[in-house]
This record gives structure tokens, sequence and C-alpha cells, in this order.
């Protein structure tokens, strides 16, 4: 009885330890992999400068990749004699990316801003740092082993993107270019006589691939880090899901 009882105490400990290591494995991937965290905002929102502040803070993190979605609602609203400002960066894909995310994370197609959306399937208010960190954190302590995506550099204006990693389901592989960073002084609306920084605002999504469940590279083209634009990389089945894989572009990030 004791030779037995000794021998299910060791497979049990041994079970423990692989289960433990395993754990930390999958913490670890999921740590190694960048978080992406959208925000959905406009030049036309009075509560949306201190998000985009925000959004400023985590740009400079090697473990988020930032990225501003400014988007197009706001442009016809009149707001008393200040009037009303036509957002430069808005647009309506902008607003419909928007508007799949909160269709698939709060069964419905209204929309507010400003909204930051973490890793495709959480969201908040994007002026909220508690919820957002929270949700940062959250994404990487419980996510199971993501894809992995590396960006090298083959020259100036182009990249060798791979991709990798445990999924077992098709996606597209997508190239986001933002601009780094722009001062914009806001001459009427809700913002008037303001001047607003913003960061890594996006101008260009475009789908360079498609991502099977085997490993995979391939070559595109970049901006010029010269430019003042950027770009990532993002894996993502489809409009409004949760974001499989992504890296930032060599030299892309904001410093």
């Amino acid at each position: 009885m004791r030779v037995r009882s000794t021998l299910l105490s060791s497979k049990i400990i041994f079970a423990a330890v692989v289960f433990v290591f395993g754990l930390t494995d999958t913490a670890r991937a999921a740590d190694k992999t960048p978080t992406v965290v959208e925000l959905f905002t406009s030049q036309g929102c009075y509560s949306c400068p201190p998000a985009e502040a925000l959004l400023g803070r985590l740009s400079s993190r090697p473990d988020v990749i930032a990225l501003e979605f400014h988007v197009d609602y706001w442009d016809d609203l009149v707001y008393g004699s200040a009037g009303k400002w036509k957002d430069p960066f808005s647009s309506s894909a902008n607003t419909q990316r928007q508007r799949n995310y909160n269709l698939q994370i709060r069964n419905t197609g209204g929309v507010y801003t400003p909204q930051m959306i973490v890793a495709g399937n959480l969201e908040m208010v994007g002026s909220d740092e508690r919820k957002v960190q929270q949700a940062i954190q959250h994404t990487k302590t419980t996510t199971s082993i993501p894809l992995t995506v590396h960006v090298e550099s083959d020259g100036p204006d182009t990249v060798t993107v791979k991709v990798d990693g445990t999924a077992r389901q098709t996606a597209a592989i997508w190239m986001v270019q933002f601009h780094r960073s722009v001062e914009t002084k806001v001459r009427s609306g809700e913002n008037k006589g303001k001047t607003l920084t913003s960061h890594h605002i996006v101008t260009q999504l475009q789908k360079i691939g498609n991502w099977s469940g085997s490993p995979l590279s391939l070559r595109a083209s970049v901006p010029s880090t010269n430019s003042g634009k950027g770009c990532a990389i993002l894996v993502q089945q489809g409009p409004g899901t949760p974001i499989l894989g992504a890296s930032y572009c060599p030299g892309n990030r904001s410093s």
C-alpha cells in the first residue's frame, strides 16, 4: 500500500509540475505577444482628448500596439456658435470597423466615443485608464498561446512578414499604416481653440495575405520611416473578431 501510495503521489506531483510549467509557457508566450489597443475617437468630440493622451502613453510601450481610428459621425454635428469641425483623419471605414466590434462585443450597432477595443474582444470607455490597463493585463494572463508575428526589414520600403502558431482557423493578414504623431489646431466645433496631439492615427488598412494554419512568409511594401508614417501587421479572422497576432513594422513604433 505504501509503494502504491508513493507512486500515486509521484504521478500527481509530476502532473502538477507539468501543468504549472504549461501555464507558465502559455503566460510567457502571451506576454511576449503585444496587445492591440484600438481607440475610436474624433477631433470633434469634447471628451476624446484625454483618451487620445492615454493612447499616446500606450503607444510608447513595447508590449502594446496602439492604433487610433478617427470616426466620421461627429463631422456634421453643430456645436452652437462654435459650429462644426470636419476631422481631417475621419473615415466611414473607421466608423464601420467600430460598428463591427460593437455588434460582436455588445450585440448592438450603436457606437460612441471615445471607445477603446483591446485585443479585438474587450471594450470600455477610452479615457478610463484603470479599465484599459486591466483589460491589457487580462489579455496577457488569460489568452492561450497566440500566433506569433515577426516583421523583418528587407530595405527602406519592404519587409518580410512571418506568421506561425497554434491557431487552427483561417484569418486575414492586414497592414495598418498610420501617422506616428500629429498636432492639430482645431478651429471650430466642441474642441474649438484646442491644439490636439494624436499618436498612431490610422490612414490605411490593407489586406496583404491569408493565414490558413501553416507557417507563412510574405513580402510587403511599407512606408518610409522618414515619412512620419509607421505601420503594423494584424492577423484577424474578420471584422469585429479577436486579433490573433500582431507586430509593429521595424522602426515604426513611437519612441
